[in-house]
């Protein structure tokens, strides 16, 4: 995790905070992805497939809204830690 930028870092850390935060833009959270090493495929319609260290989940852009739910966050929490990744 060395690799992160500052910004990266920090939507690490909000995506790991309690209570779960519901305001971070999507496109950061697939920033992180990819800079984690992450291999992100177009789904259908909003959806988007992602594979990190053995571990695979699909999750929903959000739309019209830029940001994510806590829901989706939640997602995005349970995905990094079963792929071995925690806050920074």
């Amino acid at each position: 995790m060395d690799n992160l930028t500052g910004k990266q870092k920090r939507t690490l850390s909000i995506i790991f905070k309690i209570p779960v935060q519901s305001n971070i833009n999507w496109v950061d959270i697939e920033k992180l992805f990819d800079a984690l090493g992450a291999e992100i495929t177009e789904g259908r319609g909003s959806r988007v497939r992602v594979y990190l260290n053995g571990v695979r989940a699909v999750f929903h852009r959000p739309h019209p809204e830029k940001e994510t739910d806590k829901g989706a966050v939640k997602s995005v929490q349970r995905f990094l830690i079963e792929a071995g990744v925690r806050d920074a």
